[in-house]
């Protein structure tokens, strides 16, 4: 089998300076959430420590840590590490303390469900406590638990993915969704990695990804840390490489997927969706069940954020419009790779 090189994305810090990813850590009042920050990469590996409420926001917002997986991880982490820095000793107090601030955490980014999800568990967890040390205990736990869940999910996803790749084949991914979007191998490439555990040959052809070049400069030096033979290409090329032959099949991740199967993810996924119909390539979405949102029916009520102009090159007095995401009809998806199995809508 092959030996993989994944990066530690999401983990917790206790004051020993010891990593955490899995439950039956005892909380410290001076943890901290501990991320790579993939702003920096591919030029530097560099990790923050994380322990604030406003530094937990920040480095969610700047994409330090980013993909929906990883943000839901580090935002039940961050929970748990600023509640451990609450001043508030009565349990009334510190619970209104702990909404406030789980309000403030999930507004960082409007898009991807898993955030929301993972602070509103992790608030579900501790309802009913009333002693804040039983309370951070618990937040901890939860967070934990969230992360060793994950890295699980990544691998069943993994499986059911690569159960639909053969020897030689080779995909088309858009973004990053592998191991730097998640606290496992990732929901995309995780059919890639589990394919080249499995002795398979796969090649990959990585969309740079614009404006912020995630699939240049972060899918791109994971599969290369791998050792996945790797193409990275302009994202207007895309179309054109799935023409001439180049592609077998492209898997991308979600932020967000409707009941109906339509799927929100990094801006460009649907028009490689609709080329990808119309050149007779498969198109698959990569993602944990967690990641549907039953609550909307269809992709019309996906929130799309919207960021900053200064990501995008303009000239002076020229407007800019500059939406994170897309949303790819359900028509569109052949079907959605989920730790559940292989799902059509």
């Amino acid at each position: 089998m092959a030996e993989l090189n994944l990066p530690v994305t999401v983990c917790y810090l206790d004051e020993s300076g010891a990593r955490h990813i899995r439950k039956g850590v005892a909380f410290s009042p001076r943890g901290v959430l501990d991320i790579l920050d993939q702003t920096r990469l591919p030029e530097s590996v560099v990790r923050m420590s994380l322990s604030t409420p406003l530094e937990v926001f920040d480095a969610i917002k700047r994409l330090c840590v980013r993909g929906a997986p990883a943000i839901g991880c580090a935002s039940a982490v961050g929970l748990a590490v600023c509640a451990a820095r609450f001043e508030e000793t009565d349990g009334t107090a510190f619970m209104e303390r702990l909404r406030k601030t789980a309000s403030f955490l999930k507004s960082s980014r409007p898009t991807a469900v898993n955030l929301m999800w993972a602070v509103d568990r992790c608030c579900a967890a501790v309802a009913g406590l009333a002693r804040p040390a039983d309370i951070c205990q618990k937040l901890l736990d939860e967070a934990l638990d969230i992360i060793e869940e994950d890295f699980r999910l990544c691998r069943r996803i993994g499986d059911f993915g690569a159960a639909l790749l053969e020897d030689g084949m080779t995909v088309l991914t858009h973004c990053n969704a592998g191991a730097l979007a998640t606290c496992g191998m990732g929901t995309a490439l995780a059919p890639v990695y589990r394919a080249l555990e499995q002795g398979k040959r796969i090649r990959v052809y990585s969309d740079e990804t614009r404006p912020l070049l995630q699939g240049a400069r972060l899918t791109a030096w994971e599969l290369a840390q791998a050792g996945v033979e790797t193409y990275t290409i302009c994202d207007n090329m895309a179309a054109t490489v799935m023409r001439q032959g180049k592609v077998d099949m492209v898997i991308v991740g979600a932020d967000r997927i409707a009941a109906n199967g339509d799927t929100a993810n990094k801006i460009g996924t649907f028009p490689l969706a609709v080329a990808a119909k119309y050149c007779g390539i498969p198109f698959y979405v990569a993602a944990p069940f967690s990641t549907i949102d039953r609550s909307l029916p269809d992709g019309t009520g996906i929130p799309i954020e919207e960021r900053s102009s200064d990501e995008i090159f303009h000239c002076p007095g020229v407007k800019v419009y500059n939406p994170a995401f897309d949303v790819t009809p359900a028509d569109l998806i052949t079907a959605h790779i989920t730790d559940s199995g292989v799902i059509r809508f």
